[in-house]
C-alpha cells in the first residue's frame, strides 16, 4: 500500500513504493567503496525505490518517477524487479491512463523504466518531462527501450521550467548531466540528488555512481543549504521514509 499522502500547496503528493531490496551482485560494491569516506558499517544497503504521485485541485495528476519496470526491465541485472508501481497506483485509486504528466527525475533504470511495457508506453496519455542533458547521453538498453518507445510523448526542457501549475523542475546536475529535482511548495523531490542519509550529513561524500561525483557533490551542498534556509522537506527516492523535514 502506499505511504500516508501529504498536503502541499494545495496538492496532495503520495509516495509510491515500487520495490525494497538491496543492489545485486552486478553492480554491489562494499560501503567504503560506494560512498567514499563515509564511516558506515559493512551490511547491506536496503533500497527504497520511492515514486511520488501529485494530484491537484483542478484534477491534474502528475507522477514523478516510473520506477523499476518489469522483470525484464533494464534495472533486472541489480534492481528488485519487478516493481509494483501500477499495484501502488491502483491503491491510490489512479490508473496509468489517468496520469496527465510524468516527470523522470534522471533516465536510470530504477527511475524510468516502468515507462514503458512490452506493449509501449504504459502512461498513454501523459507527456514525459525530462531534461535535453540526460537525453544528449542516454544509451543502451535505456535509449532503445524506454526513451525510444516514448519519444512522441517527450516533453524536453533545459535547466529550470514550471512543467504543472505549481510544479517546478530545476536542473541539479552531477549524478547525470541532466538530473532533476521536482519543487511543490515546501516539498523537493530529490531523486538522487541524495542517495544515503550520510550525505545529509556530509554533502561532499560521493556515490560511486555519479556520473560526475566533484559537480555532484556541489550541487548536492547548494542545494541542501538552499532547502535548510527554508526549510523545506525532502521526498526522497531511497529512504527507508519518504518524506524528511530538514
Amino acid at each position: 500500500m502506499p505511504h500516508p499522502p501529504r498536503i502541499v500547496a494545495g496538492a496532495e503528493v503520495t509516495p509510491l513504493c515500487d520495490a525494497v531490496g538491496a543492489m545485486g551482485p552486478a553492480i554491489r560494491r562494499p560501503m567504503a567503496e560506494t560512498f567514499p569516506g563515509a564511516a558506515l558499517d559493512e551490511e547491506p544497503w536496503i533500497l527504497h525505490f520511492h515514486c511520488y504521485l501529485i494530484r491537484d485541485r483542478a484534477g491534474r495528476v502528475t507522477l514523478v518517477d516510473t520506477g523499476i519496470g518489469a522483470a525484464d526491465s533494464p534495472a533486472s541485472s541489480w534492481a528488485p524487479v519487478p516493481g509494483s508501481l501500477d499495484a501502488e497506483l491502483a491503491a491510490a485509486g489512479v490508473t496509468p491512463a489517468d496520469v496527465d504528466v510524468v516527470i523522470l527525475t534522471h533516465l536510470h533504470s530504477d527511475h524510468a523504466s516502468g515507462a514503458v511495457t512490452d506493449a509501449g508506453p504504459r502512461f498513454v496519455n501523459a507527456r514525459h518531462v525530462v531534461q535535453q542533458a540526460d537525453l544528449d547521453v542516454v544509451g543502451g538498453e535505456m535509449l532503445d527501450r524506454v526513451v525510444t518507445p516514448i519519444k512522441d510523448r517527450l516533453h524536453v526542457v533545459e535547466g529550470d521550467e514550471e512543467v504543472v501549475p505549481g510544479v517546478r523542475v530545476h536542473l541539479t546536475a552531477g549524478h547525470t548531466p541532466g538530473h532533476q529535482i521536482v519543487r511543490i511548495g515546501e516539498l523537493a523531490i530529490t531523486g538522487d540528488l541524495v542517495l544515503h542519509p550520510v550525505q545529509l550529513a556530509d554533502p561532499s561524500i560521493h556515490y560511486v555512481y555519479d556520473d560526475d561525483p566533484e559537480r555532484a557533490a556541489a550541487t548536492r551542498a547548494e542545494v541542501l543549504a538552499g532547502l535548510r534556509a527554508e526549510r523545506a522537506i525532502l521526498a526522497t527516492a531511497h529512504f527507508t521514509d519518504p518524506f524528511l523535514p530538514l
